[in-house]
């Protein structure tokens, strides 16, 4: 999903081949690139538009990403409209849960403990 501007002359090639061949491949691509383009500007207030057309005429594949988008709809609109992110926590959630693992049936709490301190 690279910008238009991005692909090599033989990617872009192959695309519009592809393209050609198969018309559901065209509309996937198509409201892939619309999500896309709304999503990297966040641009969250096209996004129920967005979602109303994928669930109308998209491939079975985007609608169903569609209703799980309108499922949890306010949380998306969120990190498409905010700039608060948890990114940071999910960051140490992450490493924090990468030492447990690596020390699984190892050591006790008390070394964990330590190396959560020390790291």
């Amino acid at each position: 999903m690279q910008d238009r501007e991005n692909l090599s002359s033989r990617s872009a090639e192959g695309l519009g081949e592809v393209r050609v061949a198969c018309p559901d491949i065209t509309a996937a691509c198509n409201f892939a690139r619309a999500f896309t383009d709304l999503f990297r500007p966040r641009r969250g207030f096209l996004l129920e538009e967005w979602i109303r057309q994928a669930e109308r005429t998209a491939p079975p594949p985007i609608k169903s990403f569609a209703g799980f988008l309108r499922q949890d709809l306010d949380a998306v609109l969120a990190g498409l409209t905010m700039d608060y992110s948890s990114g940071r926590v999910e960051g140490h959630v992450n490493r924090l849960k990468t030492l447990k693992r690596q020390m699984f049936n190892q050591a006790g709490l008390p070394l964990l403990r330590k190396r959560v301190l020390l790291a």
